[in-house]
């Protein structure tokens, strides 16, 4: 969230901020009006506390002069001011709460080198890798490659959990451990650290990057007040929830695989055929800890490391900056990688990756602190992006790669990873 000492300074930076995102507000006249009521509790709580005081030491004095009735009505009014004090902190904890609220639901304001758009239409192009792949056959869709290869079965898919779902069999089964492998493999020896977290997660964790209250319609909700994660970020950011690092250990570097649930509430009609939007899926994340004047330079390495996955597969890409309008929630700037699908004629994202500055670190609690350069500590920029989605990767490779003959091969650095298959046939 944004420093309140800052919104206060800039109510205008935070106006431009919003109107740039298109679909953001904040409630300015409401944030004053409780910042200014705050203000006013703090001052006559002070105000007490002095007078409170100072009717104190007289009873003392009093008592001694003998002057018990005096005494008397020194302690009455000091009990009074006891009472009146808590009447006036419950009030300011009131206050306090609703301007949190009303901060915490304020966005991230984007880079002065995020460009201005209005949706996704606006995003400029950065670099591409590879040119679309174009065949000398009528093509197929991965959601026809799919049952036809025995490596999705989206029927028994929906019958096991409902629309949105789908099952993997065969080969698909065997490429979908295999790209998660790959994944992490390649990011650890990138000098990435491996976890491996939990799937449930608490509201704490979800407030602290971001997901939360914002964005509840698209988690799934379990018993006990829990959720199932939307993506891995929430569960490595949140590891050092409410603790200081030190300075000399950044930047941290970690990845996970995880299942990330998503109801995908607002995202009806949308992709609703294959395995691009679906309500499970399979991601290798990446999610860094940095100085403030190393993030950037972190956000850059990142993307470097996503690109290096698709470059490795073979798999025509490019890279597109988020202007204003479609940047994410906590984000202050943020690239997406989109590789390239027949089956759309178009790139789909596959990776988003972000500089979420001390954003998130404010909400979660995360500081640092490096005696060498400051006293006391700072917060942390976290960064995070997908290294990748596993799900979208297969489909990419499904579609790139088919065969005249329905059949599909195997990219080269995949093959140690799947038995040394090197091409998978259609069932017979």
């Amino acid at each position: 969230m944004l420093d309140i000492k800052f919104v206060r300074e800039n109510p205008d930076v935070v106006d431009k901020s919003c109107a740039s995102r298109q679909n953001a507000h904040w409630d300015r006249e409401r944030f004053f009006e409780l910042d200014e009521e705050r203000r006013t509790v703090i001052v006559e709580v002070e105000k007490i506390q002095a007078e409170r005081n100072a009717v104190s030491k007289q009873i003392g004095q009093l008592m001694r002069e003998g002057k018990k009735d005096e005494a008397e009505a020194a302690k009455a009014k000091v009990k009074a001011n006891k009472d009146r004090m808590d009447e006036l902190n419950e009030k300011r904890g009131a206050v306090e709460k609703e301007l949190f609220d009303l901060v915490a639901a304020i966005p991230n304001i984007p880079h002065e080198s995020v460009p201005y758009g209005k949706d996704d239409s606006d995003n400029p192009e950065v670099r591409r890798w590879g040119e679309p792949t174009t065949f000398d056959f009528e093509p197929k869709a991965h959601w026809d490659l799919g049952p036809a290869t025995g490596m999705i079965d989206f029927e028994r898919g929906i019958k096991l959990a409902g629309t949105r779902f789908y099952l993997l069999g065969g080969a698909g089964a065997l490429m979908e451990r295999a790209l998660i492998n790959f994944f992490v493999d390649e990011h650890v020896k990138a000098g990435f650290k491996e976890w491996w977290p939990p799937v449930i997660t608490n509201y704490d964790s979800l407030f602290g990057t971001g997901q939360l209250p914002k964005f509840d319609e698209d988690l799934y909700h379990v018993s006990g007040g829990m959720y199932l994660i939307p993506t891995a970020e929430v569960m490595l950011t949140n590891i050092h929830r409410d603790e200081i690092l030190s300075g000399d250990d950044l930047p941290l570097w970690y990845t996970a695989f995880t299942p990330c649930f998503r109801e995908e509430a607002g995202s009806a009609g949308r992709d609703t055929r294959g395995i691009i939007r679906v309500h499970e899926f399979d991601k290798v994340e990446m999610v860094k800890f940095a100085k403030p004047e190393d993030s950037m330079n972190q956000l850059e390495s990142m993307v470097a490391e996503a690109e290096r996955m698709l470059q490795l597969l073979k798999l025509p890409y490019h890279v597109v900056t988020l202007c204003t309008g479609d940047i994410g929630f906590s984000a202050t700037k943020c690239y997406d990688l989109e590789v390239w699908l027949p089956s759309y004629n178009a790139y789909k994202e596959i990776s988003s990756c972000s500089n979420c500055w001390d954003f998130q670190a404010r909400r979660a609690n995360i500081r640092y602190k490096d005696p060498k350069e400051f006293k006391g500590t700072r917060l942390v920029h976290t960064l995070n992006g997908s290294g990748l989605a596993v799900g979208r990767t297969m489909a990419a490779i499904m579609e790139n790669y088919q065969n005249p003959d329905g059949s599909i091969t195997v990219p080269e650095v995949l093959r140690p990873y799947m038995r040394g298959m090197e091409v998978i046939k259609p069932i017979a």
